[in-house]
């Protein structure tokens, strides 16, 4: 009798598991499709048309597929008050390109929420708007007009469909460690903060590490980003089975942390699909990405930490009550996303995840995972609480590692 046990018979059954995994998501929510809010247009490819046929100084405005360094270039030549005007006058391109100082993205993206707060507003003033699109305009209008609250940082802004954006906690061009946070599913404009839950979404994640890392080591210079500027898949459904929205974010991932000022050193903190894209992303990293730390994750699409390619540390973590640990960790025919990084096999450097208390609350204050997070943030990697009862994390780090 053929045992269980064996390799290839167990492969099998978890590919058919994976499958029937796959087949119960398509019945109970079908192909899942970004949704758009009622009666959207783009005003990101309309604003990419205009500058197009702009100018500056004399000089053709870049392409804005151009890389990070000559975008900066090309600011730093047209000088501080022509970049002013540019902002003023193509706001969602200056706000969203990398490369532009971040102060004069702050300001573009401001000028851009002030136009999508009027145009909600006039839509709440059409007489026919449905009782479903008077909530969607009374919803985005609050969003917006939160976003712009004084003293607010929004490093990308785009109201298109459900909308992306990036905030910046603290001074970008003058810290020294930078912490960026990667979310998962379900993140859009109207999920970018909430009241009750405030630390599962990214705007809380990102207030709370701040102010970690802040208590963690007085007086250093970070800086924490908020980073939902990507499409992430809506709801547990076929888009958060596969890669397809991983792959693109990735690519805007590592546009913006390359073109991030400074000499900072960057660390990534990635939350359940937010750690398939930074898994997806990661051979591609610059260098001054010195960690890469996941929580609650399906997966980063590789079979161990190796073959990630990066020469960033990665890091795991999962709480006990975490649902995510019922997801089968495997990949076939692009579906799923690979090992369990929690695994010793993985090959991570496994950390405490205690008081986490489900899927999301890895940021919440008081919790090991939040703790764990902001000493990496800052580098204090000595002071990191391991998953097991030995300091097998901290193995292997010189103090000029955690400089």
């Amino acid at each position: 009798m053929t045992s269980f046990d064996s390799s290839p018979t167990l492969a099998v059954w978890r590919m058919l598991l994976a499958l029937a995994v796959v087949f119960v998501l398509l019945a109970t929510t079908g192909w899942t499709t970004i949704r758009r809010h009622p009666g959207s247009e783009d005003p990101h490819r309309a604003a990419l048309a205009a500058w197009a046929h702009g100018s500056a100084g004399g000089r053709r405005l870049p392409d804005p597929g151009s890389p990070a360094r000559a975008i900066a270039a090309f600011f730093h030549a047209i000088g501080t008050k022509r970049g002013a005007r540019l902002a003023d006058e193509h706001p969602l391109v200056v706000g969203n390109l990398d490369g532009v100082p971040v102060t004069l993205r702050y300001r573009a993206n401001r000028l851009s929420l002030k136009r999508a707060l009027a145009t909600e507003r006039r839509r709440l003033a059409e007489v026919r708007l449905s009782v479903d699109g008077r909530q969607d305009a009374t919803r985005r209008a609050h969003r917006f007009a939160s976003l712009m609250e004084r003293n607010r940082q929004i490093l990308a802004f785009d109201p298109t469909g459900t909308g992306r954006t990036a905030e910046v906690l603290g001074n970008l061009d003058r810290a020294r460690r930078v912490s960026v946070i990667v979310p998962g599913v379900d993140t859009n404009l109207l999920t970018f903060q909430r009241t009750r839950g405030r630390y599962t979404a990214p705007a809380g994640m990102a207030r709370s590490l701040y102010d970690a890392e802040r208590r963690t080591a007085p007086g250093a210079r970070v800086a924490v980003i908020a980073w939902a500027d990507y499409t992430s898949p809506v709801g547990v459904g076929i888009d958060a089975a596969i890669g397809r929205l991983a792959e693109s974010g990735a690519v805007r991932l590592v546009h913006m942390t390359d073109a991030l000022p400074g000499t900072s050193r960057v660390t990534l903190f990635c939350h359940s699909y937010g750690s398939v894209l930074c898994g997806v992303a990661a051979g591609r990293l610059p260098e001054r990405v010195t960690d890469v730390a996941v929580a609650g994750s399906p997966g980063m699409r590789v079979d161990s930490a190796a073959e990630l390619a990066t020469r960033a540390r990665v890091w795991a973590m999962r709480d006990a009550d975490d649902w995510i640990q019922r997801v089968p960790n495997l990949e076939f025919g692009g579906v799923g996303h690979g090992a369990d990084p929690v695994e010793p096999a993985f090959g991570a450097r496994l950390l405490s995840a205690s008081g986490a208390n489900g899927h999301t609350g890895y940021f919440e204050p008081g919790t090991e995972s939040l703790d764990n997070f902001a000493e990496i943030g800052v580098g204090a990697y000595q002071e990191l609480t391991c998953a097991s009862a030995d300091s097998a994390c901290r193995r292997g780090i010189s103090g000029a590692d955690g400089a």
